[in-house]
């Protein structure tokens, strides 16, 4: 994980991540071009916000932590680049699932 000291702090409930190369490979050893390679759908969490703010004015706890591993929507979240890191930043609802190990 590369990305792990990036300088960014994201706000509310926003999460960074840093996704996971795309497969260069098929299950069954075919090399693929990279037009061809999916979009990664996984990644690690390199930075959270520090909750959304509630209406009580406290803030939510948010249900992940640095170092996860995490799945995403295809299409969720903007894609930027931080010192020299491609990252994505999502809010947590974009998050479908952590992995646990």
């Amino acid at each position: 994980m590369a990305a792990k000291h990036l300088k960014i702090r994201p706000l509310e409930d926003r999460v960074v991540v840093q996704p996971m190369e795309a497969e260069e490979r098929t299950a069954g050893g075919i090399v693929l071009p990279d037009s061809a390679k999916e979009k990664p759908q996984r990644g690690h969490v390199v930075a959270l916000g520090p909750g959304k703010l509630l209406e009580s004015g406290q803030r939510a706890t948010m249900s992940l932590a640095i170092g996860d591993e995490v799945i995403y929507g295809k299409y969720s979240g903007s894609e930027i680049e931080v010192d020299g890191h491609d990252v994505k930043i999502l809010r947590e609802s974009d998050i479908l699932a952590k992995i646990q190990s």
